[in-house]
């Protein structure tokens, strides 16, 4: 059977994240609209099954974080993983966005993936939302970096996805099945709640601070009964931030805190106890020990 690494790459934003959700068919990376939500290269695994129940191919997808100009140490290694990702792909998506223009950002993406030499399948993302004119524009001045595919699809309707996939597929080497076939997502648990929790957070915050938010579990214990509680720490890098995330009389806090244990109550379908404390790391995007104890190891690049 054919099976394979595809590293899914572009520009922060472009939503990569909710292209591998949505072909995945379950929630394997977070999203919102803040760039460079996704830290981590997060594999989200697809197994189509034949008729007779077994595997025909596999495909795991590595969502990647935004290829952006970096700002802080955080940055940097963020662009080291993705570049170090296309070193062990049997393919890329690179995905672009139809309702913006193809830009310097873009165009230094594709210089580098040329000299990566892996097979390139270009997905231009939110056609939903582009008109027709924006999409054959972007395709047509994307054509010119003369990859081996092109796919127009909306990541958020679905459209295009089966004709991405069966561009895929042909360049899967044979290989054996990397995951059991009902496995989606190769994650720890604790990396899964810390994200979820992130997220909550996300889309209420303003200007800088959702970059400088970082959630760690701390300890998750189960009782007898089912029940979890789960100890985690929001981290922010000023105490003037700390305010702003726990919000007006623990308001934001606890709005935040209750969507996410009720998501992590569907995920693991039993009653959850989730306690979030804020804490402040100084400037933790720019100190590499801290980074490296926070979990960012660095990488070669």
């Amino acid at each position: 059977m054919k099976s394979g690494f595809v590293s899914v790459v572009g520009r922060p934003n472009v939503g990569k994240s909710t292209l591998v959700n949505r072909i995945v068919g379950r929630k394997v990376s977070i999203t919102s609209s803040r760039p460079q939500t996704t830290r981590s290269a997060i594999r989200g695994v697809y197994t189509q099954l034949g008729a007779d129940g077994e595997p025909e191919y596999q495909i795991v997808f590595v969502d990647t974080p935004g290829l952006h100009r970096p700002r802080t140490e955080l940055g940097s290694r963020l662009n080291r993983l993705v570049y170090g990702s296309l070193a062990e792909a049997d393919a890329v998506v690179f995905v672009l966005d139809a309702t913006a223009p193809i830009g310097p950002g873009d165009r230094l993406i594709a210089e580098r993936l040329k000299e990566a030499e892996t097979p390139v399948i270009v997905a231009l993302n939110k056609t939903d939302a582009a008109s027709r004119a924006e999409v054959v524009s972007q395709l047509a001045e994307a054509g010119e970096w003369d990859f081996r595919a092109y796919v127009p699809i909306s990541a958020l309707e679905g459209a295009g996805i089966g004709e991405l996939i069966g561009e895929i597929v042909p360049i899967l080497p044979d290989g054996p099945l990397y995951y059991p076939p009902d496995q989606w997502s190769d994650q720890p648990e604790s990396v899964v709640i810390a994200e979820i929790i992130r997220e909550k957070f996300l889309e209420r915050l303003r200007e800088e601070l959702p970059h400088s938010l970082l959630v760690r579990v701390e300890e998750i214990e189960e009782r007898e009964d089912g029940l979890l509680t789960i100890y985690a720490d929001v981290i922010v890098e000023r105490k003037s931030q700390k305010g702003i995330v726990i919000g007006k009389g623990g308001s934001l806090l606890k709005v935040a805190g209750s969507e996410a244990r009720a998501e992590l109550e569907a995920l693991f379908g039993t009653k959850v106890n989730l306690q979030l404390q804020v804490t402040v790391e100084k400037d933790w995007q720019r100190r590499p020990a801290l980074l490296d104890r926070l979990g960012f190891q660095e990488v070669p690049g």
